[in-house]
């Protein structure tokens, strides 16, 4: 299964998650730094939409609090996102590498451990 696609806020919930373990919707709510926190409610709701998505689940109850956790990892996510934004460039890396380069994102260690990692998956051909 596909991992879902997340909003910029799903996400943060699940920054938590994957930092932090599973988290009461509270817990989660106070990862969020003070001056940027959500309602409670709000969380709430996100964490529903995460749960209808299957990005996170149930795995107790204590007291009236739900605990979740991910059911998603986080390199699933990151992979999503990757695939999604290469889409956006027509599945071609050069204008991603460039805007890197010209940004200063990307350095020489970047590209010799990028080196690295196509000469390794080539051997597995």
């Amino acid at each position: 299964m596909n991992p879902p696609r997340l909003s910029r806020r799903e996400l943060r919930i699940m920054e938590a998650l994957w930092k932090h373990g599973a988290c009461s919707v509270r817990e989660i709510q106070e990862t969020f730094p003070e001056k940027d926190r959500l309602a409670y409610t709000t969380v709430q709701t996100m964490v529903s939409r995460l749960e209808a998505k299957q990005a996170v689940r149930k795995v107790k109850k204590i007291g009236n609090a739900h605990i979740f956790e991910a059911a998603i990892t986080q390199s699933a996510a990151q992979d999503r996102f990757v695939d999604e934004l290469m889409r956006f460039f027509g599945g071609r890396v050069a204008p991603l590498m460039s805007h890197l380069v010209d940004t200063g994102r990307l350095t020489l260690h970047d590209v010799e451990e990028a080196r690295s990692a196509i000469k390794k998956n080539q051997q597995k051909e």
